[in-house]
């Protein structure tokens, strides 16, 4: 049985393919350790190899796929040292991205980071931690580019490349969600009053909320680590 492939643009075959599997990834449909195979892949979406071959090569550029010569194709796996030299990247970047959003924030920023909250608090609401994620993402996203650093949230999306998964796995607890949405009207808060002390510590708590849970992670699943 096919899976169907919906374009509602101009994006080739390889992009659909592509964009399907990254977000079987990355929200854990399928698993660190899995294998996965490009004839299998193309059976699944009934195309032809080649466009699954390019969704493989740019899903290994991304390091969500570890393409071995002569061995089954298998999802990467977590890596511990990775992850503590990416967060200490993000939380250098981050902490620089408030101190400039300190000193322009205003009305209109406040409004489109309020409306960001809303659409948080609804998705926490109905339950639907997928699109909790994705509104967690924008709103670090948000306050870069409101911030005059796109640039910056590029080096930030890098960083989180290696981590979304097990937050993924940390938004499956209501309690830590919870947690995340606090945080965030905090920092919103923070930037309302263009506190910038106040918005290094929040950020700092922020960032580091994901400790305890890459510890308890890596004890309960061994097998996605490396």
């Amino acid at each position: 049985m096919h899976d169907t492939l919906i374009n509602t643009g101009s994006k080739s075959t390889a992009d659909l393919v592509f964009e399907k599997l990254h977000e079987e990834i990355a929200t854990l449909v399928i698993l660190p350790g899995s294998k996965i195979s490009e004839a299998d892949v193309a059976r699944r979406f009934g195309v032809s190899r080649q466009p699954a071959r390019d969704a493989f090569r740019r899903l290994h550029n991304l390091e969500l796929l570890e393409i071995r010569p002569q061995r089954a194709t298998v999802v990467r796996r977590f890596s511990l040292p990775e992850i503590s030299n990416t967060r200490f990247v993000r939380m250098a970047v981050e902490l620089e991205v408030m101190e400039r959003a300190c000193a322009i924030w205003d009305h209109t920023r406040v409004d489109r980071l309020t409306q960001n909250l809303t659409d948080q608090s609804h998705a926490l609401n109905d339950g639907d931690t997928i699109r909790f994620h994705v509104l967690d993402y924008g709103f670090h996203q948000l306050i870069c580019e409101m911030s005059g650093l796109p640039m910056a949230f590029e080096t930030i999306e890098r960083c989180k490349r290696n981590v979304d998964r097990l937050c993924v796995l940390s938004l499956s607890n209501d309690k830590r969600i919870t947690d995340v949405l606090d945080d965030h009207r905090a920092l919103a808060d923070a930037l309302a009053r263009r506190s910038t002390q106040d918005a290094r510590a929040l950020t700092r708590r922020h960032l580091s909320r994901l400790d305890a849970t890459i510890s308890e992670i890596h004890q309960t699943h061994t097998d996605y680590f490396q």
